[in-house]
């Protein structure tokens, strides 16, 4: 009787507790909305990176190719030395004498026999100018090879890192894309109405005063952009069709003839930076600590940039983010 009588009580106790526990509250859509933007925000970091390790990608496959092409070549020119002093070395044959320096050049170690050479007189002038000319050749594509190994080697490396970067990314915008999905119909309505009243088309009317550009091709590259107005931000895009923040940035630089780095970061060193205050239209515009937004100055306080995945190319006032400085090309 007195195990049965705790037992009971132990369960009308559960049964109590859990009828009074608060349910989990669903998270609000303005709650949802800013784990949202901090993932999206994330996600373009990880994108900065998973860019940069993109372009040393390629970076290093155009120097394997040149290193390749090189050692071809070079290949090409040792084998042209050997076979003329192949030619020497039948012509004395066929005479019945082969000299030292052919019998040199025939060895399986012309670089030994050299070093060894009690005197140079055994050979003339033009044999030891042309045995000279293998030696350097064999050393010079001995030394492309290893670097083309370390590049190699660099290059793996630099792949795997890439695809780490891309995970990140694809990682952060699944789980906003989630959290998104949480949200009831009429929510995600109002989000989607909110987004559209942020983004501005091609067509709207944006104020952006009387200010100058810095020059001839920074207005140039700000016209080109203004040409992307509305085309969607999509991360290690470069244009046309999308753009990520630094793709618009460089994309837009390279129809004003003027190549910059990929990456935000890089474009953070690539000119002369400037206070907000010194700030004209077409200058790059860098955002957060860790430099990992950039956009184009667009005069009266606003900057025209890719903001983030979810949204489209737009204009946006400069102080929605942390401005750090701006750059001059």
């Amino acid at each position: 009787m007195t195990v049965l009588t705790t037992a009971a009580a132990a369960a009308v106790a559960i049964s109590s507790q859990a009828a009074n526990a608060a349910p989990s509250e669903k998270p609000s859509k303005d709650e949802v909305k800013a784990k949202v933007d901090k993932l999206y925000e994330e996600a373009e970091q990880a994108t900065e990176k998973y860019n940069g390790a993109k372009e040393k990608q390629e970076k290093l496959q155009k120097e394997i190719s040149t290193i390749q092409d090189n050692v071809a070549r070079g290949q090409e020119d040792l084998n042209e030395l050997r076979d003329s002093m192949g030619l020497a070395a039948a012509s004395q044959y066929r005479t019945g004498s082969i000299d030292s320096s052919i019998q040199l050049f025939l060895s399986s170690d012309p670089d030994d026999y050299l070093d060894k050479a009690s005197t140079m007189d055994q050979l003339s002038a033009q044999q030891v100018e042309s045995l000279k000319k293998v030696q350097e050749k064999q050393r010079e594509l001995a030394q492309q090879r290893a670097e083309a190994a370390e590049k190699l080697k660099d290059l793996s490396s630099t792949r795997t890192e890439l695809g780490e970067k891309k995970k990140q990314v694809q990682g952060k915008l699944a789980e906003a894309q989630k959290l998104l999905n949480s949200l009831t119909a009429a929510e995600k309505a109002a989000l989607a109405a909110q987004e559209d009243r942020a983004s501005r088309s091609a067509a709207d009317r944006v104020d952006l005063g009387n200010v100058g550009s810095a020059s001839g091709r920074a207005q140039a590259a700000f016209q080109a952009a203004q040409s992307q107005l509305g085309k969607p931000y999509v991360y290690g895009a470069t244009g046309t069709a999308s753009y990520d923040c630094s793709g618009l940035t460089s994309w837009a630089y390279a129809q004003a003839g003027v190549g910059i780095p990929r990456t935000s970061q890089a474009q953070a060193n690539a000119g002369t930076h400037l206070s907000m205050s010194e700030l004209k239209v077409g200058d790059l515009v860098i955002f957060y600590g860790d430099l990992h937004h950039v956009g184009l100055y667009a005069g009266n306080g606003q900057v025209l940039h890719a903001p983030r995945s979810g949204t489209v190319v737009r204009y946006e006032s400069i102080n929605n983010m942390p401005f750090q400085f701006g750059v001059r090309i």
